[in-house]
């Protein structure tokens, strides 16, 4: 006489659940087959059920691959936590069960950070193509997947720090809050990078650097008042500065992280009150500076490491416009 089976719960979707004590630990196998049912009695014995064909085996071999090695930090550091949430969520479950509508599901789940909803598809992609080689997968269920578009009242674009911000700035602050944004008006380079400048990158006239998120390799000539936050800086150090040490270092003298870096400029940005203003728009007001001083889009990319000019024309087409209507307007003025 074959048992029957209690607490089987199926979803209108189709998925089947065992249901006790408030909890459902979902049958990933097709119902009326051996497999169903040896995953129904193990469930019911209270054993976890991991298949040998999972997420987490792909999710192992990615971060062990050539190709991740071979990926830009930046980009590492965008996979690393959507990796971690998908080993966390179906780590255990087999590949060939994943379904789009699960996607969506997920995406939706983590609608209130829309950057990470819209990593999930991608990161999925990655895995499969690996399970596909091994033959556990045939499609890429996340192929299609539309990202999410991030509401209206959600994108806060970056305003540049005005002339009177960057005026109060040098006047009140100092130390490495003042070095940091010396930093990022000079250097005109994302926040990410900031952290990891050496004392060895830098020669008394000029930083070197290469991006995390493109690879570019650049030679950044410093402003007088980085030169002159840098030699305070270093005149607190010891005699024997190491190469290797963190310009941007915690009194430890371990690197700050970008997180440390960002706590300790919101706090002097709400100490000076102007929270408005983050550390991104210090790259913005970079190469508004630039485009102030007539140089073109090729001697900002040069200087920026921008791939793309329309990441040039929205950052200087402010100041360009604000010069040539200036201009207009003192012709206007003679005429």
């Amino acid at each position: 006489m074959v048992a029957r089976k209690k607490f089987l719960w199926e979803h209108p979707s189709g998925r089947w659940y065992v249901r006790r004590a408030g909890r459902y630990q979902r049958i990933l196998a097709s119902y009326g087959t051996a497999e169903f049912d040896f995953e129904y009695w193990e469930i019911m014995r209270g054993r976890t059920i991991e298949a040998k064909r999972s997420w987490s085996v792909l999710i192992l071999e990615l971060r062990k691959s050539d190709k991740w090695a071979d990926f830009f930090s930046r980009y590492r550091q965008d996979l690393e936590p959507v990796l971690q949430y998908l080993d966390a969520k179906i780590g255990k479950r087999d590949v060939s069960r994943l379904m789009p509508s699960d996607i969506y599901a997920a995406m939706e789940n983590n609608r209130h950070r829309i950057r990470f909803a819209n990593y999930l598809p991608t990161t999925i992609s990655l895995l499969v193509k690996i399970a596909r080689k091994k033959g556990w997968r045939r499609d890429n269920p996340a192929a299609d997947i539309e990202q999410m578009k991030v509401p209206k009242e959600r994108k806060k674009p970056h305003v540049a720090w005005p002339n009177a911000a960057v005026k109060k700035m040098r006047k009140k602050s100092k130390g490495i809050p003042l070095l940091i944004f010396e930093i990022g008006i000079s250097s005109v380079q994302r926040p990410g990078d900031w952290v990891g400048f050496t004392w060895g990158d830098y020669d008394g006239d000029t930083l070197k650097l290469t991006q995390n998120k493109t690879g570019i390799k650049l030679l950044l000539p410093c402003t007088k008042q980085l030169k002159r936050q840098l030699k305070i800086a270093k005149k607190a150090l010891s005699a024997k500065l190491e190469p290797t040490r963190a310009i941007l270092a915690k009194s430890d003298g371990s690197a700050m992280s970008y997180y440390t870096m960002a706590r300790v400029m919101r706090a002097e940005r709400e100490r000076l009150g102007f929270t408005e203003y983050d550390l991104h728009a210090l790259r913005y007001r970079g190469v508004k500076e630039l485009a102030y001083a007539g140089c073109d889009d090729d001697e900002i990319a040069a200087f920026s490491g921008h791939m793309m000019k329309d990441m040039i024309h929205k950052y200087a087409g402010e100041a360009r416009q604000k010069m040539r209507a200036r201009s207009a307007n003192s012709k206007r003025e003679s005429a």
